[in-house]
C-alpha cells in the first residue's frame, strides 16, 4: 500500500464517504500478510520508501508466485531477484506483462512508471563477464523509478574505452562501478567524478581472485574518496542503495 493510498482511505473517512469498518478492513494488511512460510511486507514502502523486493533463490515457484501475488495488490513495482525461467513462466501467467532478464535472473513487474530519481543512474561494468551483476543493478535502479544508463567493457586493461564516455560519466548523478579480477575499475572512475560511486565486487577472475574476495579488497582500499562498496555480485544492492542517493 502506498501513501497516497493511506491518505485517500483517511480523507474519504474524514469527508464521511467511508465508514471506519471500510478503513479498517482495508488498512488490515498493514504492517504485513502472514503466508505461513513467509510474511509479505506491506508496509514497507510506507516505512523506508521502497516496497519489498523478492529474493528468489531457495524459494519454490509457488511460494514466489503467492507472494507476488500479494505484492501486485499495490499499485507499486514487483522485482523478483535471482529467478529461473521455470519462476518466470509462472509468474508471468499471474502477470502478463513480467518481463525476465535471463543473464541476472530478475523478473520485473512494472505498474508504476514514474520517474522519481533527480537525475541518472550510470552503471558501468569493467568486462563482459561482470554484464549479470551489472544488469541486476540496472533493473533494480529502473524498477525503483530512476532514469538508468549503461556503459559495459570498459574496464582498465583498456582505459582508453572509458575516458571515451568522460562526459557520460560526469553527468551521472550516481554511478555504480561493477569489476572483477582485481577490481581497480571504480578507482578509476572515482578519480575523474563528483558523484557518489558505489563499487560493486564479481566473483569474476581466475584462481587469486578468490571468487571477488581480491577484488572486494581492492575496493575496500580505494584511493578515490568518493567510493563505497557494497558485497560481491550485490547488483541489487548497488541499484537500492543509488535509487536512496538519487531520490535525495
Amino acid at each position: 500500500m502506498t501513501p497516497a493510498e493511506v491518505r485517500k482511505i483517511l480523507r474519504r473517512v474524514r469527508e464521511k464517504r467511508l465508514s471506519i469498518e471500510s478503513a479498517v478492513e482495508s488498512l488490515r494488511r498493514l504492517p504485513f500478510e502472514d503466508l505461513g512460510f513467509a510474511r509479505v511486507d506491506h508496509h514497507r514502502l510506507l516505512r523506508v520508501g521502497y516496497p519489498e523486493v523478492v529474493f528468489g533463490r531457495g524459494k519454490t515457484s509457488f511460494q514466489i508466485v503467492e507472494i507476488v501475488r500479494r505484492l501486485l495488490k499495490n499499485d507499486h513495482n514487483v522485482l523478483v531477484t535471482r529467478a529461473d525461467g521455470e519462476v518466470f513462466r509462472a509468474v508471468k501467467k499471474l502477470f502478463p506483462g513480467a518481463k525476465f532478464h535471463e543473464a541476472c535472473g530478475a523478473i520485473e513487474m512494472t505498474k508504476d512508471k514514474k520517474i522519481y530519481g533527480h537525475g541518472t543512474i550510470l552503471v558501468v561494468s569493467a568486462g563482459t563477464s561482470d554484464m549479470p551483476v551489472a544488469e541486476e543493478a540496472l533493473v533494480t535502479a529502473r524498477v525503483m523509478g530512476n532514469r538508468v544508463d549503461c556503459i559495459y567493457d570498459c574496464g582498465v586493461a583498456g582505459i582508453h574505452r572509458l575516458l571515451k564516455e568522460n562526459e557520460r560519466l560526469r553527468d551521472a548523478r550516481v554511478i555504480i562501478c561493477v569489476a572483477g579480477m582485481e577490481g581497480a575499475l571504480p578507482s578509476v572512475v572515482g578519480g575523474l567524478v563528483a558523484a557518489p560511486v558505489i563499487a560493486v565486487p564479481t566473483s569474476v577472475g581466475y584462481g587469486a581472485s578468490f571468487q571477488g574476495v581480491a577484488a572486494l579488497l581492492g575496493m575496500l582500499n580505494s584511493c578515490a574518496s568518493n567510493v563505497t562498496v557494497v558485497n560481491i555480485d550485490n547488483g541489487f544492492g548497488a541499484g537500492y542503495v543509488a535509487s536512496i542517493i538519487n531520490r535525495l
